[in-house]
């Protein structure tokens, strides 16, 4: 009886069911609910927003500017920096919910008061994630008129800061193996008896962050050190191409060889798949490739995630922890569809048991692992539900948001936020409130609802798709971040500033008194257009139109893309200088099919923020044509 009993615990757990043990007989009850209607997601989004408002209001009255709230006791502590972390980390989320005024307020007060140079020894990751992509998030939707929350005061602060503080972080990364140490202090570099040990987390997930700055500032260096660190990671894999959980950054020795998708590791897998889709670095995805692969093959016992040996794949720990739970997102943004769902649905099944997820379920016993009991209001779960409803349209997945939302509000929500849960077995509420948890939690339980109530926020309706980092925070893929290894020919691309040469063409189309006739080409001499921002300083009293010209197109070629030669080929082949003065060249890129095309491998991207199936069951192939579109008088 024993057997078949645990068996049907096992299902019935998954499945959401009461079960009633008699005698020999089992009984399983299930209750139903209605599915959330588009009017009733209305209703729940309306209600996370005032969620975020409450923990918001709560920390801005009674913790700004230490860094996290005490909800319960209404005090602030500084748990990081001592640098309104929470303030920084919640930006993106007052530009999302479209508060116009406290970002502005928000952004005003950071540019003028936030400094780095102070001594503090402060965690690489944490900092990197949690400040420097508030940052760059912040600075980009402050900074564009396109976002509709452009601050009008703002003049690149935020980028200026956040500059100054990954240059503090920079010697953590001088390490013979590239990989970088887990903490330095901001004045003094690192401390002298700075441990060695660092997880595979905390070394393979500053990719995002650190190489957006690069694109900001045209300075390689800081996206040069976060790739060697990957690198460093994945060239002391095992011979099954899995990874452990801690490493010796000196030696290279793996110091804790427990391989999984969950604690220390879980981000090194998700950045490798989105430092892909945002930058386009080939090497970032034949990485994933392979570990996704060897993942699949040694931790996946269907429908849960299990712990083994990097070497052997012996069994180690047969435990679900509560990071494993952003794996069926990112498995939505590779594409692989189904196992995400049946895993949603187990790692959901532990949420409705006790209301919360536990830092630790054991699988064996199918209870709460010992000294595992807490919920510190971790977002994973969440965001799968956000990234498998957005993927299928499945109502299933709005009534788990509902549920997820019933048990925060009746759960954690406390004096002046939002709790801790120190025992899910109890709710036993503790005094804290991490910035995550406007960061993240918040904002995908608020993304969820605004799906099913028809979406109406700057990331389904903006001008650009956008990759979420491990944070929460918004990266947008603008040409300037997610193009700058493509050539490229067009109106308003962005050349490195030091190879650039000005030169003026006089069009004869203006002929009123008044017009100008000066457009002016900015080119790149070398193979390569490298978008970076840049602004002209030569003179700024001319008006006219700006642009990069880069010979060769060999990223059409990588990427399935073939490019046309124009109808007036003799034009098209002749230098900038050789062009007739009396000609003002407009381009428009369009893409069209083309079945006769060469075939040539490629992922495809998908329209929305799912961002395209890259998983090794097979790599689609699709044809295309480019054609630039020359109009002459």
């Amino acid at each position: 009886m024993e057997a078949p009993k645990r068996m049907v615990q096992i299902w019935m757990l998954i499945l959401g069911a009461v079960i009633i043990y008699s005698d020999d007989h089992i009984f399983i009850l299930r209750t139903f609910s209605e599915s959330v209607t588009a009017e009733e997601a209305k209703q729940l989004r309306d209600e996370v927003r005032e969620m975020f408002y409450h923990a918001f209001d709560g920390y801005m009255e009674h913790a700004f500017p230490h860094d996290e709230l005490k909800p319960l006791s209404c005090e602030g502590e500084d748990t990081l920096g001592g640098y309104a972390l929470t303030l920084i980390d919640s930006l993106d989320t007052l530009a999302l919910l479209g508060d116009r005024e406290r970002f502005t307020d928000s952004v005003e007060w950071i540019g003028k008061n936030l400094r780095f140079d102070i001594n503090k020894t402060v965690s690489v990751f944490e900092t990197t994630i949690r400040i420097l992509g508030g940052l760059l998030s912040a600075h980009l939707i402050a900074s564009d008129y396109n976002t509709g929350m452009r601050v009008p005061s703002y003049d690149g602060e935020l980028l200026d800061l956040a500059e100054d503080l990954a240059r503090r972080m920079l010697p953590a990364f001088d390490t013979p193996t590239g990989i970088p140490f887990g903490s330095v202090n901001l004045i003094h570099g690192v401390d002298e008896n700075e441990s060695k040990i660092t997880s595979t987390a905390g070394g393979g997930t500053l990719t995002l962050e650190f190489g957006m700055l690069s694109r900001l500032t045209n300075d390689p260096i800081f996206e040069q050190v976060t790739k060697n660190a990957v690198m460093g990671i994945w060239a002391r894999r095992s011979k099954i191409n899995l990874v452990g959980a801690h490493i010796d950054v000196f030696s290279g020795e793996w110091t804790q060889k427990d391989a999984g998708i969950g604690t220390s590791i879980d981000s090194f897998y998700e950045y490798l798949l989105k430092a892909y889709l945002l930058f386009g670095d080939e090497e970032y995805i034949f990485i994933f490739q392979e570990a996704y692969r060897a993942a699949m093959h040694y931790l996946y016992n269907d429908p849960w995630y299990v712990e083994v040996n990097m070497n052997s794949a012996a069994l180690v720990w047969p435990l679900f922890n509560s990071l494993q739970a952003f794996w069926p997102g990112l498995q939505v943004l590779a594409g692989d569809i189904e196992p995400a769902i049946r895993t949603h649905a187990a790692f959901f099944s532990v949420w409705k048991r006790y209301g919360f997820t536990p830092e630790g379920f054991n699988l064996a016993t199918l209870s709460v692992q010992r000294g595992q009991k807490s919920y510190p209001l971790r977002p994973e779960l969440i965001e799968s539900t956000y990234w498998l409803y957005k993927a299928t349209q499945d109502p299933r997945y709005l009534d788990a948001g509902r549920d997820m939302l019933a048990s925060l509000q009746y759960g954690a929500r406390c004096t002046c936020g939002y709790c801790h849960i120190s025992d899910v077995e109890f709710h036993i509420q503790e005094d804290h409130m991490e910035s995550f948890f406007l960061a993240e939690t918040v904002k995908y339980l608020w993304l969820l609802f605004d799906l099913g109530a028809g979406p109406d926020n700057l990331i389904e309706n903006g001008p650009y798709k956008y990759i979420f980092s491990t944070e929460g925070h918004l990266l947008p893929m603008t040409p300037q971040i997610s193009l700058v290894r493509e050539h490229c020919l067009y109106f308003g691309a962005y050349c490195r500033s030091s190879n650039l040469r000005l030169e003026t063409n006089i069009s004869g189309i203006a002929k009123k008194p008044g017009e100008t006739n000066h457009s002016k080409t900015y080119s790149c001499p070398g193979p390569t257009c490298s978008l970076s921002r840049f602004t002209p300083q030569s003179s700024p009293a001319i008006s006219g139109l700006v642009k990069g010209y880069c010979p060769g197109l060999t990223h059409g070629q990588r990427f399935g893309i073939k490019y046309a030669a124009s109808a007036d080929a003799n034009l098209q082949d002749k230098s900038p200088t050789q062009r007739p003065a009396d000609v003002v060249q407009s381009h428009s890129l369009v893409l069209v099919s083309n079945h006769n095309a060469d075939q040539v491998d490629h992922v495809k991207h998908q329209d929305s923020s799912v961002e395209g199936s890259v998983v090794a069951q097979g790599e689609e192939k699709q044809q295309g044509k480019l054609i630039e579109l020359f109009e002459g008088r």
